[in-house]
């Protein structure tokens, strides 16, 4: 049967108590693709996307960048680098070329699986069904060889694991509480929703990078950052002992009662202010005020003001605009999200993703001071107390890494880098 791109798909949303409620319609023609928002949607729920998917009944033509020619917030429910590859493969064992697909053909993939409160129906037709319950030290490793071009087959586990962002090998998985070892590709009573990272000797901290990530998650817990919860899974695997980060889901809700799992919306800058997040084309000046716009807050960008100067002394400078979201709860209400994807991740020109009132390092006295202005301090002292906090906070990765089981050499690199980067910004600490 030859292959017929989508032209249609109804997007629903899940509400906190499980509920499914139709949003609206996309459709795709030679001119591209369009939204229309359901009528008893807009009644109840107001706009999914306040910017640039206003709430009204009119037919809304996507832009034809940077999103591959869609809605930014329905791009939020692509896969990136990982994903895409996933679905790549699927495709290519059905005859059909990356070239073929379009993104629409893409999110009909994606169909009920993606992050965050938003579906897509029909579902493809080229997507795995969900395989029995898998073995998580194998589809660790099946990962990891896929990641490393070991092989190329891919296990249909990892295919339907596979709809989260991230250019790294990651799973969303179902698991129960205490038993790790076992995990499922779709929930059942009592189980708990995970985003599981692998490894690989490939990555920059090799297979440590989940450890590491541990101890950064750590503190930014200790610095009141609002980080995600997370837990280390201690795995025996063929190639020897595994250490991999698991994220709990906070776009997921586990029912209350017998029913079905609840969605809280999740919206990420990249696609809330159409930014390019392949380049750096986001400024922490626009997402802070986008922040207390959006959330209605002073609070909210002075939280985001203190995640920014977080990264900027932890050198996590992979913050580019998809490591930054939000999550709208029912009633409208909208929130930053936990504070997910900080590392260590140093770029090899020492320029950071989303700048700092045009500097991509080492950002002037002045700049910050506006930056803290703007995210709602009235006194600059104490905005740098914070700051000064956030500091002394990150100098604890040494002892936080060896809790850890991080190797000294690991340890030793990374908090040189961090001793050249408070060096870099000793201005603002004063």
């Amino acid at each position: 049967m030859p292959f017929k791109p989508v032209q249609k798909l109804t997007v629903s949303r899940t509400l906190a108590n499980g509920e499914q409620v139709q949003a609206g319609v996309l459709v795709q023609n030679r001119q591209g693709v369009f939204f229309q928002y359901e009528p008893a949607y807009l009644h109840h729920f107001g706009s999914l996307s306040p910017f640039y998917l206003p709430a009204t009944h009119q037919l809304q033509p996507a832009p034809a960048k940077p999103h591959a020619g869609l809605h930014g917030v329905f791009a939020d429910s692509l896969p990136d680098g990982w994903g895409l590859l996933l679905q790549d493969r699927t495709f290519r064992q059905h005859g059909i070329l990356p070239s073929q697909l379009t993104a629409m053909d893409r999110l009909a993939f994606v169909g009920n699986r993606g992050m965050g409160a938003l579906s897509y129906a029909p579902a493809s037709d080229y997507r795995a069904e969900h395989p029995a319950q898998t073995d998580l030290a194998t589809l660790g490793m099946e990962a990891q060889a896929l990641f490393d071009g070991q092989t190329e087959d891919v296990l249909a586990a990892l295919v339907v694991a596979g709809s989260s962002g991230g250019a790294r090998p990651k799973a969303q998985l179902y698991l129960k509480a205490g038993e790790p070892e076992h995990c499922r590709t779709y929930p059942i009573a009592g189980d708990e929703a995970w985003l599981v990272k692998f490894t690989s000797q490939q990555l920059p901290l090799g297979h440590e990078e989940g450890s590491c990530e541990a101890a950064y998650l750590t503190m930014a817990a200790k610095a009141n950052l609002r980080p995600p919860e997370w837990h280390l899974i201690d795995l025996i695997t063929p190639a020897g002992p595994r250490r991999w980060l698991a994220l709990k889901r906070f776009d997921w809700l586990a029912p209350t009662v017998e029913g079905n799992p609840g969605r809280l919306h999740l919206h990420s800058a990249c696609g809330l202010l159409d930014a390019d997040f392949r380049t750096p084309s986001l400024d922490y000046l626009d997402l802070i005020k986008a922040s207390r716009q959006l959330c209605k807050s002073p609070a909210a960008g002075q939280l985001q003001f203190r995640r920014a100067m977080f990264n900027l002394l932890a050198c996590n400078q992979d913050d580019h605009s998809k490591n930054w979201a939000f999550l709208q709860n029912d009633q409208g209400q909208w929130q930053p999200a936990p504070f997910y994807d900080v590392t260590f991740s140093p770029h090899p020109f020492n320029e950071h993703a989303t700048a700092f009132g045009g500097f991509g390092k080492a950002p002037p006295l002045k700049t910050i001071q506006q930056l803290a202005a703007s995210s709602g301090y009235n006194d600059w002292r104490q905005a740098q107390q914070q700051l000064q906090f956030i500091a002394d906070t990150i100098q604890q990765f040494g002892p936080i890494a060896k809790e850890l089981d991080v190797s000294k050499q690991t340890i030793k690199a990374v908090t040189t880098q961090l001793e050249r980067c408070r060096q870099d910004n000793k201005v603002l600490l004063g």
